[in-house]
Parts: C-alpha cells; structure tokens; sequence
C-alpha cells in the first residue's frame, strides 16, 4: 500500500471511529432522555438531568423558595466502560422519605446522605444522596422508579426571566453566572480535581461551590454550598456568620471522595450587595480555581 493511499485510509478510521464513539456517548444519553421524557445536559462526557420541585410551596419565614434556588433534583452519569456511574440528589417531603429509602433499597442504589439543606422551611425538606453504577438505561429506569413514588413533575416549565440585572453580584463574585427563571445560579469548582471511587467527578455533578440568589422585591434571597476541605470550614463559618449569612449545615454527600469533603450550606435574606460581599468574603477562604 503506498504512502499516501496508507494515510488517507488511516485518517478515514480515525474520522469514522471517532464518529462512532460520539454516536454511542449520544445514543446512551438520548436513551436516558427518553426513560425520564425530558431533556438532559451533556458537558465534556458528563450527563446530567434535573427536576424541579415546582409542586411544592416551600416558604422561610414568610419568603417563598422557587425550584431552582433550593428544590431540585438531579441525577449525573458519567461513562464507566461499557455501563455508568450515577450520583444524584433527591428533593424530598418528609413524608415521602420512607418509601423511596425503601424503594433505593430495593433497586440496589445506595443512599449516601440524607439531611436538611434549609432552616426554619415550611413543609421541612430532605435531601437525599445517592449512588449507583450499571447499563445506562437500567440506572434510569429505577431512578424513574423511584421519581414515581414522590410528586415530583415529570414536565416543568421554566418561568420566564424578570429581567433582573445581575452584573453587580457578577463582578462581586468574579463569575458568570446561569439565568434560570427568576435565579441566578453561579458555580465556582475548586482548584485540585475531586475523585470518588478513584474516578474523577467534575465540577458539573456537584463538586463546585453553588451560589444561587433569588431576587424578592427590593432584597435577594440566596442559598447554596460550598464545597470545602475541613481545614477552610471554620474560616468560612466565621466569615459567612460575620456578615450576617446563617449556616444551617455542614456535612458529607459522598463516601469514598478524595479529597474529603465538607458542604456548608446557607442561607441569607437581604441587601444583594451586602449578601454578595459576604459571600466573596467566604469564596476568599477557598481554595479555588
């Protein structure tokens, strides 16, 4: 075979295999999409898909809690070999904690949290931690089987935006952040990569300091975690506590991370620049990217 015959066969492998494999990363998504009747979002080779809890009505001291600032869940894939890793988090009434602890169980994915995110919320909220690896489409269908025993919606739409201007909060943080309805949801990862189970979770799946803020007349509630090493956990409670954010909780979302890792979660109501200053007061105890 000559030269150019060789290398014009070589590339054309290369082209077509390289088309295969993103067929099946897509097909395997796709059939994930179509078990929850929804669409998902990929990043890089990570899959994530969410549900808003827009059934509920969830308030703190008289200010009501949109989905997209503290109610949703979520379920993120990642390729391992031929099948999937899957963590997620599941939004919970109390009342619905039981059977889908039973039906985790059941399903053979494990629960590797379950805890408050909020204070004071009325109807009280859990939140429930989980993993599971195997076949794509068989992790989907018992996470769909367990979506069913709560009243979460399996369509949802997205309020529109209210056109608030964000910038000032933007450049407070020193991010971009994501417009979702009436919430700005921003993500800031940490500087070292994170594992579980010796495989690497991106930022994407829950790895990332979460800062969402919602605006509410002429103040803006904000709620979140941050992702933190238990030396930075305390400089972060005295920083957030100084500027007048609650922390109502510290605690795990995984079993086997590296390095281990704490989420503090808070909660605050007030001045948008006062609460976003407080808030880079914290991020600056971090070691972030």
């Amino acid at each position: 075979m000559s030269t150019v015959r060789f290398t014009l066969f070589f590339c054309l492998f290369i082209t077509l295999a390289g088309v295969t494999h993103a067929q099946n990363d897509s097909t395997n998504w796709h059939a994930i999409e179509e078990v929850f009747e929804r669409p998902g979002t990929i990043q890089d080779q990570y899959f994530k898909i969410s549900f808003p809890r827009s059934d509920l009505y969830v308030t703190i001291d008289g200010v009501q809690i949109a989905p997209a600032l503290a109610l949703t869940s979520w379920f993120g894939f990642m390729p391992n070999g031929s099948d999937v890793m899957m963590m997620g988090d599941l939004v919970l009434t109390e009342s619905e904690v039981p059977a889908v602890e039973s039906k985790l169980e059941e399903q053979g994915l494990q629960i590797t949290a379950l805890h408050n995110h909020l204070i004071g919320e009325s109807p009280a909220v859990k939140y429930v931690h989980i993993e599971g690896s195997g076949e794509a489409t068989t992790v989907a269908r018992k996470l769909r089987s367990v979506l069913a025993l709560t009243g979460t919606p399996m369509t949802t739409t997205m309020p529109p935006s209210d056109g608030t201007d964000w910038s000032m909060v933007e450049s407070i943080i020193g991010v971009k952040g994501q417009v979702k309805g009436h919430v700005l949801q921003m993500s800031l990862p940490r500087a070292q990569k994170v594992t579980e189970n010796e495989m690497e979770i991106p930022p994407f799946l829950g790895t990332a300091t979460a800062l969402n803020f919602e605006m509410i007349g002429d103040k803006t509630a904000t709620t979140g975690d941050f992702v933190l090493i238990a030396s930075e956990v305390n400089p972060v409670v005295t920083a957030l506590r100084d500027n007048g954010i609650i922390v109502t909780a510290i605690h795990n979302h995984m079993f086997n991370e590296s390095p281990r890792l704490f989420m503090l979660h808070f909660w605050a109501y007030g001045a948008l620049t006062e609460v976003a200053h407080g808030l880079r007061t914290a991020l600056d105890r971090v070691d972030l990217k």
